[in-house]
């Protein structure tokens, strides 16, 4: 192993400016002065190239889980915001949210310290008819009993219409199968894909890219999810999302999304995202049918193929690895829900104890078991954060004493600001998807998410390379052209290694991250230190072994608690070059970074301290604060970051 702090310059140099989008065509149009510029055609219609771009590729921060008004449950928490004013605020504009006064005016406001660099509104598929329908005077079904109840019961409608969504179903004001939501559901499709468009910058300056998307929400039992966010490509999409009620079984969905997007032959390309596998109760990843057989390899390819980024981190909580659950690590112990459902969080009578499928690594270690009986890894995934607002907020992921919650702690129309803690204490506000391209637009960060060139971080913008081969020099974290260097010699994260002889030596890897910066005055918290954590799968059993590559876990960073106030060392820039010293070269095995910062406040911490209670003077515990003195609640917690893995296999597919 050997670490080096002070990897700032092999970010930003050897970073060299064309004016030409790499590997796109181009048509003429003709300029001002007669002359002729080039113009690069995504979808269906054409951008100006970026003024800016990187051969090496940069870090694009940003949001790919977003909802709006037009999704159910936000609308019945009192949701006002809608796709454009998403976008709005992404791009670092100050909007209102719930509650609002009888004069529409909000009660409360919000802005991001930075703006992201990309986001995509992904409001849930189902029910955008039915919402658009109760929320629209004169619309056939506007007058029924579920839309008086919409309109004067939010709560109570919100379960009911759910409860018929996970059944598949459709209302009875529908009409005969489903046509008058479905017709009624283009308004709000339409609505989104505009907001997108109108939000995506076209110009040379590259500065904000949106991707059209929604989420297909599927759940099972006593609520357990298996929800996907699709992200289209380009402007070319279907004309209305599927959703789980018009397709409720996943291998379906992928077969339909399929003949109706990448197979159609008319541009249209899609990813979809697995998200908050930490309340799936293990069913967001399957490797039975329901009768019980295995999955066909057939399956297994399917999955790989549609299936390549999964959701690490968002607001409902961290879903890496859970400590007992077939994973020894003590950092696992972060951003835990203590349920394995979102219903059972609610409701005590549905409550079940977490399930070792729910969590990513146990999840990647079984695709190496798959991979090893059927010849492909259907959980081949890179590795993603976002942060599921339900306030049209995306991005709003810093942990601050002003953090309004996502969803959950909504109230409806005519109620006043929350009082004590806006969100359930397991809560926190999210991460963020990070994308390294070329440039910031569709086409360039779409290919990112492809190649799986991506990582999540839990809130922070810490900036981290990863890279594996053979070929990696010992003093690359020295160099001023590791990323360079990396491309050249290696593959980096969400790449393969594949060995071509039974005595390969061990790989090599590399990984340097950078703290965040800060904004202004306020800066950024510190590095801790950087692990990389193995998977391998060795006579149909999967392990798992995390290492210490750069800086220490025992440097005395701490926070005070009862102030916040932090003390001790860290690092603002952290990098190491290693080797697997339990390499065995005929096991199928993956490798993945993960960066940890130094201790800080939780959100809930800092709220607590703001309104001032303190635990031992009962006094001082106000309404809705109960929490703050409960055991669910950590005070403290490390902020962090995931890369992609980077996958090794004895031979070729």
């Amino acid at each position: 192993m050997r670490s080096k702090a002070g990897c700032l310059g092999t970010l930003i140099s050897n970073w060299l400016w064309i004016v030409v989008l790499l590997g796109t065509s181009f048509v003429a149009r003709p300029g001002s002065a007669g002359a002729e510029e080039p113009v690069v055609v995504e979808g269906t219609r054409p951008r100006t190239p970026c003024r800016d771009t990187d051969p090496v590729r940069r870090p694009y921060f940003g949001d790919l889980h977003v909802h709006t008004a037009l999704s159910l449950d936000a609308a019945t928490m009192g949701t006002a915001n809608r796709p454009r004013d998403a976008y709005r605020f992404a791009r670092g504009e100050r909007i209102g949210i719930h509650p609002y006064h009888a004069d529409g005016s909000p009660m409360r406001t919000v802005q991001l310290s930075r703006p992201l660099d990309f986001a995509a509104v992904t409001d849930h598929a189902e029910l955008l008819g039915e919402v658009a329908i109760c929320s629209t005077p004169g619309m056939p079904g506007y007058g029924s009993m579920l839309c008086r109840l919409y309109r004067g019961w939010p709560r109570a409608a919100f379960f009911w219409m759910n409860l018929q969504a996970n059944r598949a179903t459709r209302h009875d004001f529908c009409g005969a199968g489903g046509r008058l939501c479905l017709e009624a559901a283009r308004g709000p499709w339409q609505e989104t894909l505009e907001a997108a468009e109108d939000a995506y910058d076209r110009s040379a300056e590259c500065a904000f890219t949106t991707f059209a998307g929604y989420e297909w929400t599927g759940a099972a039992g006593s609520g357990n999810n298996f929800h996907r966010n699709v992200i289209f490509a380009n402007d070319v999409v279907p004309d209305l999302p599927i959703s789980f009620i018009d397709e409720p079984e996943l291998v379906a969905f992928w077969h339909r999304l399929g003949a109706g997007c990448l197979d159609a032959g008319n541009g249209c390309d899609a990813v979809v995202i697995p998200h908050n596998s930490n309340l799936s109760g293990g069913q967001m990843f399957r490797t039975e049918r329901e009768d019980g057989t295995p999955m066909p390899r057939s399956e297994a390819l399917d999955s790989h193929r549609y299936e390549p980024l999964v959701e690490v981190m968002q607001h409902k909580g961290d879903s890496e690895c859970k400590l007992g659950l077939g994973n020894a690590d003590e950092l696992c112990d972060f951003e835990k829900v203590s349920e394995s459902s979102f219903s059972g969080l609610f409701m005590p009578l549905m409550a079940e104890p977490p399930t070792a499928r729910q969590f990513i690594r146990n999840v990647l270690r079984e695709g190496l078991v798959q991979q090893q009986r059927l010849g492909v890894n259907p959980f081949y995934f890179g590795i993603v954060a976002s942060s599921d607002s339900h306030l049209g907020t995306a991005g709003l992921v810093e942990e601050s004493a002003d953090y309004p919650g996502h969803g959950g702690a909504g109230t409806p129309p005519g109620e006043d600001v929350p009082v004590g803690l806006p969100d359930h204490i397991e809560f926190n506000p999210g991460g963020l998807a990070v994308l390294w391209a070329e440039q910031n637009t569709r086409s360039s960060l779409f290919a990112a998410m492809r190649r799986r060139e991506v990582y999540g971080t839990s809130g922070p913008r810490i900036v981290v390379r990863f890279f594996g081969g053979w070929d990696l020099p010992d003093d690359l974290c020295g160099r001023p052209d590791l990323a360079a260097t990396g491309y050249a010699h290696g593959v980096p994260m969400g790449g393969r290694l594949v060995a071509t002889g039974p005595g390969r030596s061990p790989p090599i890897f590399a990984v340097s991250a950078l703290a965040d910066p800060g904004v202004g005055d306020s800066t950024g918290t510190p590095l801790q230190r950087v692990q990389i954590i193995k998977g391998w799968v060795d006579d149909d059993t999967s392990y798992e072994r995390v290492y210490e590559v750069a800086g220490d876990p025992d440097n005395g960073a701490r926070v005070d608690p009862d102030t916040c106030e932090a003390v001790g060392a860290g690092a603002s820039s952290l990098c190491g070059v290693w080797r697997d010293p339990d390499f065995d070269p005929a096991h199928l095995a993956f490798y993945y970074a993960r960066v940890i910062e130094n201790p800080t406040c939780r959100w809930s911490q800092r709220l607590c301290l703001a309104a001032g209670v303190r635990c031992e003077d009962p006094s001082t515990i106000g309404d809705g604060l109960e929490d703050c003195c409960s055991d669910r609640h950590r005070p403290i917690i490390q902020e962090r970051a995931w890369t992609s893995p980077i996958w090794y296999q004895p031979t070729a597919p």
